[in-house]
């Protein structure tokens, strides 16, 4: 199942993607819910990021190709940091480039919690999936280097497109993983790459901080990154999900 969380006449609704249309669900898509007869073309929506997380925790060289491009090394633990919520855009919504520093583009895969996760245990992570989408993890290279920690150059506004849906019932663990930018692509790679799988990081995060339902943990990016001009479309493609497309622009 696709689940999109879509703004129509200035209100919000849960609903399933099938094929043109979305039919909406009434309910909690973390607890019990159904889905309705009512049909809306979903041409005539907008779609929101699909949750409204209380925290995004990313992860940090978690594809070897990717830590040898910046020359770095693989960590023996996952590495941790947080993006503001606050950061977040939807599908087809403006990335806002601040300055004419270097901001680069990351495509990755991210999961959506769908209950509390506390000292969970790698074999029993997956029940606290309730599914995946895909994030692009923009980052300004000049503040990331000259800060101790990334928050600043991860967490200004537009720097966190997600959507465009949640996908559920999805065996992660090995996807293909596509970045373009204006249709030529800059990433290629497949999710069995990470050195964490998704398991790994719920097991791992939850033991640190628990995870509520409606967080995103986004799982680290391949080699390929690049950086983002003034009038480019930059989009994210993972299998069995489909493609966050956003416009680049440059704040005047």
């Amino acid at each position: 199942m696709n689940i999109a969380r879509c703004a129509l006449d200035g209100s919000e609704f849960y609903g399933e993607v099938r094929g043109a249309d979305i039919l909406a669900i009434e309910g909690d898509v973390f607890g019990e819910f159904e889905v309705t007869r009512r049909r809306v073309p979903r041409s005539s929506v907008r779609l929101l990021p699909p949750v409204k997380p209380g925290k995004i925790v990313a992860i940090g060289l978690n594809y070897r190709d990717h830590a040898r491009e910046v020359n770095a090394s693989v960590p023996d633990e996952p590495m941790m940091f947080l993006k503001a919520p606050s950061s977040m855009i939807g599908h087809d919504e403006t990335i806002i480039l601040p300055s004419e520093r270097r901001t680069d583009y990351e495509g990755e895969l991210a999961l959506i919690i769908g209950n509390t996760a506390k000292d969970v245990g790698e074999d029993e992570a997956d029940r606290h999936i309730l599914g995946y989408t895909c994030l692009n993890d923009v980052s300004d290279r000049v503040l990331q280097k000259k800060d101790d920690q990334w928050t600043r150059a991860k967490s200004m506004d537009t720097f966190c497109p997600v959507g465009p849906f949640i996908a559920t019932g999805i065996d992660a663990r090995d996807l293909a993983l596509r970045t373009t930018v204006n249709g030529v692509i800059r990433q290629s790679s497949r999710t069995s790459q990470m050195a964490f799988g998704p398991a790994c990081l719920v097991s791992y995060v939850s033991r640190y901080m628990t995870l509520l339902p409606g967080d995103i943990i986004s799982t680290g990016t391949p080699g390929g990154i690049g950086p983002l001009q003034d009038g480019d479309v930059v989009e994210i493609w993972i299998e069995g999900i489909g493609s966050l497309r956003n416009p680049v622009r440059r704040a005047h």
